[in-house]
């Protein structure tokens, strides 16, 4: 029996938590997380379809937010054949390349996001602080260096720390406490010195997770700095209006990560059914939120979208 164990714990696959103890109820999970698929799968891609296909469209703010569309389609697509698939039953486990793999994609999709929050803060504090030269500094050619350095940003940084999870030696129970892989659950199986992967991964957060929260918490003190010296009542209510939409997908973005760092960190105790409502938050409220937030409280967006449903009902 122990050469079985050991044995098991050496194999290079992973076993995917669905909701502990709640086996039999999988089938009535999977519909609403099928539905919450759909919805992400279809939202991002309608606010990238009315983005590519509105010329009016065709701003700094608008590309941005097509950038945090196509980021949370990433984040959806990378997750949902394991989730729905430990959820449907046909896939139960994950070899450890495919979980590396996964890994990289929700780390640095997750880095993604937050970096182009940040560059939508810059966006949102040119508009506002300096309204006469926004169309001066934020060219076209800007946006697209913008999102060159974001993209370098968020894939080129990780890859050390990932690969590295390659030549750890898991020796532990192979049981992921997610039906997704992350990398602080793979490192807690392994066995081997993991010290490179703590440090150079705690300096991947606060080098972008935490740099970009304070840069965009920096900008929204200067916004309302300069809001605060408009005269009209009316005109400081217009400014900041501009800037609900995104004040949004900041709060979806970051809170689910506090609570999910906050229940790795401090939750041990706590229910593995804690732990799974949390990494489910992490991966799919904000790619389900950000079409809602951005269909609802931005006028052009939701114009656009009024417009083509209502052109089909015409058909």
């Amino acid at each position: 029996m122990s050469a079985i164990f050991i044995s098991k714990y050496n194999s290079s696959r992973f076993v995917l938590t669905g909701f502990p103890g709640l086996e039999v109820s999988y089938l009535w999970f999977s519909i609403p997380f099928s539905i919450i698929y759909a919805m992400v799968l279809s939202g991002n891609c309608l606010v990238l379809h009315v983005i590519r296909t509105e010329p009016s469209l065709h701003q700094p703010m608008f590309y941005l937010l097509a950038f945090l569309a196509l980021t949370d389609l990433g984040m959806g697509l990378s997750t949902v054949h394991t989730v729905l698939g430990s959820l449907w039953g046909f896939v139960q486990e994950i070899s450890l390349d495919a979980c590396i793999a996964q890994s990289y994609f929700i780390h640095g999709l997750s880095f993604m996001e937050s970096s182009v929050l940040l560059a939508m803060a810059f966006d949102r504090y040119i508009a506002i602080c300096h309204p006469l030269r926004y169309s001066s500094i934020l060219t076209n050619d800007k946006i697209m260096k913008i999102g060159v350095a974001i993209l370098c940003r968020s894939t080129l940084l990780i890859p050390p720390v990932i690969i590295r999870l390659k030549f750890l030696n898991y020796c532990r129970p192979h049981i992921l406490s997610h039906s997704f892989c992350l990398h602080q659950d793979l490192i807690r199986m392994a066995c081997s010195d993991i010290r490179f992967n703590s440090i150079y991964g705690l300096a991947l957060v606060i080098s972008n997770l935490l740099l970009d929260a304070v840069l965009i918490l920096v900008s929204y003190v200067m916004i309302l700095h300069a809001v605060l010296s408009i005269a009209s009542q009316e005109e400081r209510i217009k400014s900041l209006q501009t800037c609900v939409s995104h004040i949004c997908a900041v709060s979806v973005f970051y809170i689910p990560i506090i609570g999910l760092t906050m229940v790795h960190r401090f939750g041990k105790h706590l229910s593995p059914l804690v732990h799974v409502f949390m990494g489910n938050i992490y991966i799919l409220f904000p790619p389900l939120m950000n079409p809602i937030i951005y269909s609802i409280k931005t006028q052009q967006i939701r114009r656009r979208i009024q417009r083509l449903f209502y052109l089909k009902e015409m058909c």
